[in-house]
């Protein structure tokens, strides 16, 4: 579909980017944001889209999303997820590097780049691999990784060889500006761990992960931060007390952001009870005071960006015993519904939410979107506040249907997503 003229009516936007939070209209021209607010003289209106009794907002960027193509197309494609992903308000993926082949050349992220343009629902920008292959040996070519147009580089969770060539790595990268996605984690205290260490896992008899194995290598990652001046995304923090050393080092002046997956928000280690497979993640659910901590962090803007870490599975990657089924979630789909739980629960204020999910990423990765002021590219979520609806798996449009909010109530319910100017999701046509 082409870009046209829209006219966006009468609904209330937030743009946290902007201060903005009024009723006010808003102009699409070839693609990107022409006008707010007062209708421009001259301005031919092809389209109009009534937004009233609605929240108009940026649309919503995911950072650190497993796209599984190429290598893992059983699990889900590009076009299914970006597909899911406009169901669910959002216009920019940002896919970690772990795909099949990695992205550690700019030939496999010039394939994804490629086959996201040609389905054209949602923009998707790669991370690039840290070291060759993720094997945390030898660093990746990460100069020719950003001029391919890479936003950062991580090794994901894959282990590093050592603390030497971490520092190597992030010195490297900083040569090139690129923001490293940090998943701290020792695999040591790790070991075969798959839910929390606590009563729980005793009771269950099954092998934990002490908030430890998280909280070292933070810390080390942190030194290694502070040491090189460069630029970290903690991704994915589980603990409370990581949470109270990424604190302590920004008033000491490092260069660091960090974000939280939205389940963590929710869900506690008390959920695995009866081996629920569809909580099995990484890093898992930990204690109400955790959970507490964190939100408290989103809520004061300790942690700027709230992600999906979606992972989309087949259903037989979830039916092993516990130990043995694949960790991860579906989350495109209840990224937003989730976040608006949370202000629902007073948690978060409504412009806040938004932020975590628009404002909060672009910032972190140092990305000209997000925002809705005249020129930036027309991507938008529109959501009804006031819908009233029940999660059934089989109706996620993602390939994965693993997710442990199965029969939730949320309130709150994308109308319409447009992706530069183009409406790529109307639940009302």
């Amino acid at each position: 579909m082409i870009a046209v003229n829209l006219h966006i009516r009468g609904g209330r936007l937030i743009d946290p980017a902007n201060g903005i939070d009024a009723h006010l209209d808003l102009y699409l021209k070839h693609g990107r944001v022409f006008a707010v607010g007062e209708k421009p003289d001259g301005f031919r209106i092809d389209k109009t889209i009534s937004a009233r009794g609605k929240i108009v907002c940026p649309g919503l960027i995911d950072l650190g999303v497993h796209l599984r193509e190429p290598g893992e197309e059983h699990k889900g494609t590009i076009c299914s997820e970006a597909e899911a992903a406009a169901r669910g308000g959002i216009t920019t993926l940002i896919c970690m590097p772990n795909t099949d082949p990695v992205i550690d050349t700019p030939a496999v992220w010039e394939l994804i780049r490629r086959r996201a343009k040609a389905c054209g629902n949602a923009r998707v920008l790669a991370i690039g691999a840290l070291t060759k292959d993720l094997t945390g040996k030898q660093l990746a070519e990460m100069g020719a990784l950003k001029q391919a147009g890479c936003v950062a580089v991580s090794n994901a969770r894959k282990r590093m060889a050592n603390t030497l060539v971490t520092r190597h790595a992030l010195e490297y990268a900083r040569t090139f500006d690129l923001p490293v996605i940090l998943c701290s984690e020792d695999p040591h205290l790790k070991d075969d761990g798959c839910v929390h260490e606590g009563s729980i896992a005793t009771r269950l008899g099954l092998p934990g992960i002490p908030s430890a194995a998280e909280t070292v290598a933070v810390a080390r990652d942190l030194a290694l931060t502070e040491h090189t001046d460069s630029r970290s995304h903690f991704h994915t923090l589980s603990t409370g007390r990581a949470i109270e050393m990424i604190r302590q080092a920004r008033r000491g002046g490092a260069r660091l952001s960090a974000d939280v997956a939205i389940h963590q928000l929710f869900l506690l280690d008390t959920d695995v009870d009866g081996f629920n497979a569809d909580c099995h993640v990484d890093p898992p659910f930990r204690t109400q005071t955790d959970r507490d901590i964190l939100r408290q962090a989103v809520a004061d803007g300790d942690i700027e960006v709230i992600c999906s870490d979606h992972q989309p599975h087949e259903e037989d990657a979830k039916t092993a015993p516990f130990p043995l089924t694949a960790p991860g979630i579906s989350g495109l789909e209840t990224l937003l519904p989730l976040c608006l739980k949370l202000v629902e629960d007073g948690i978060l204020d409504l412009p806040t939410a938004i932020a975590r999910l628009t404002h909060g990423p672009a910032q972190a990765l140092g990305l000209p979107l997000g925002r809705l002021d005249a020129g930036h590219s027309a991507d938008i979520c529109i959501f009804d506040p006031d819908h009233i609806w029940t999660l059934h798996p089989a109706e996620l449009h993602s390939s994965g249907k693993n997710t442990p909010f199965c029969n939730w109530e949320f309130r709150g319910k994308v109308t319409h997503t447009l992706f530069e100017g183009r409406i790529t999701w109307n639940s009302e046509s």
